[in-house]
């Protein structure tokens, strides 16, 4: 079977880093996150890696540019090529999902996974934790913030056949009965969305 090209969204709170550690067990891909990628372009001190590094110590963000280039380079490591990928923190607009696509090329993107759990599950949950920082109103901060940049992405794949929206609710295993069935159901079915899972 092919490997599988996958990014994954959910709100914080929704078990995203839980579902990413079970489809990575399942199916053979390297979860990949926007600061793995960072921090191994700057350990490897390549040139994107280096001009990241520079930006960062200034107190800069990382552009645009600087962390497709970096995209680019970890996503044509032997790794990935072998297992394929799932995308955590990337792409995080259209503008980013467009050059995904075009670094991808023949691989292509196979779904986009959103892991779909209502404001006040998530928001419980965060004030469960007890961290100093979850109070309710930063909570309701970072979510609003969540929905205003992540709609305009979620609609860009679900335009384009590839969104892929599970019920976050229940036990760990229950949601993740629920993504196995979807990520399966890519096999042989609508080639726009991809054929063939990940080799395990």
């Amino acid at each position: 079977m092919s490997p599988l090209h996958l990014v994954i969204f959910g709100r914080q709170g929704a078990g995203k880093g839980t579902q990413s550690a079970h489809i990575v067990d399942a199916f053979g891909c390297v979860h990949v996150s926007t600061g793995d990628m960072l921090r191994a372009a700057i350990a490897d001190e390549t040139e994107l890696g280096l001009a990241a590094k520079a930006i960062m110590d200034a107190g800069g963000l990382v552009d645009d540019d600087t962390m497709i280039g970096i995209v680019s380079e970890r996503l044509s490591a032997d790794d990935i090529v072998a297992n394929g990928v799932l995308l955590d923190g990337f792409p995080r607009t259209p503008a980013q999902a467009e050059e995904l696509v075009a670094i991808l090329g023949d691989r292509s993107i196979d779904a986009a996974i959103n892991l779909e759990v209502p404001i006040e599950e998530v928001t419980e949950r965060m004030l469960a934790r007890g961290r100093d920082d979850d109070t309710p109103e930063s909570i309701a901060k970072r979510l609003e913030l969540y929905e205003s940049q992540t709609r305009p992405l979620l609609d860009w794949f679900d335009e384009r056949g590839l969104l892929m929206t599970v019920d976050g609710l229940g036990n760990e295993d229950d949601v993740f009965g629920r993504v196995r069935s979807a990520l399966d159901a890519l096999n042989g079915t609508d080639p726009q969305v991809g054929s063939g899972g990940c080799g395990e």
